[in-house]
């Protein structure tokens, strides 16, 4: 009896592993498909295409590229930034102003290089049709309850040519629990 016990929980515990790795081999194909769907989608939007969805049922599509050649970083940025969209890559907020571009990710997967940021690297933003240079003028941690986004702080309204690109996630980058109220914020200014 004792043998036939220890035989099925044997078997049943191989049978809970086989299906623990079965299910992170999904998970990584799923993210793997979906990146060369977004760059697929990103080259697209590069030939003209208007909102190029990744897959025929997505409800975003890739609107600029970033990179940071210091990191040898280099992501494509997609339209919004609600869960569904930072799930598979950085988002630009729907609420970007003129002159302010405002881009968020997770900071486990897509923005974690932010950590290693530091004040006057160089990132890349490129649109269809340009590219801007922008040198990274602040790195800040604020409380999400208490920061509201004033464009006057990120630019000098004598100047409204003056364009600014904020980075946005999570901190700190390794909290235990998600979420939380306190956000690591990136500014930078267009190179002249």
């Amino acid at each position: 009896m004792r043998v036939s016990l220890a035989r099925f929980l044997l078997i049943l515990c191989l049978a809970l592993g086989i299906g623990q790795l079965g299910q992170v081999a999904y998970y990584h194909a799923k993210a793997w498909v979906a990146g060369k769907l977004i760059a697929r989608a990103w080259q697209e939007t590069l030939q003209g295409e208007v909102q190029a969805r990744p897959w025929p049922w997505a409800d975003t599509w890739p609107v600029a590229a970033i990179e940071v050649p210091r990191l040898a970083v280099k992501q494509i940025v997609l339209s919004g930034d609600n869960g569904s969209v930072l799930a598979f890559a950085p988002g630009q907020t729907e609420h970007s102003q003129t002159g302010l571009d405002i881009i968020s990710a997770h900071r486990d997967t897509h923005f974690r290089f932010l950590q290693q940021l530091q004040v006057g690297d160089e990132i890349i933003l490129r649109k269809p049709g340009n590219s801007v240079h922008y040198q990274i003028q602040s790195l800040t941690v604020v409380d999400q309850r208490d920061f509201q986004i004033d464009p006057g702080l990120f630019y000098d309204q004598q100047e409204p040519a003056m364009v600014s690109l904020m980075l946005v996630t999570c901190f700190p980058f390794d909290g235990l629990r998600a979420g939380g109220h306190e956000r690591f914020i990136v500014l930078a200014e267009a190179k002249i």
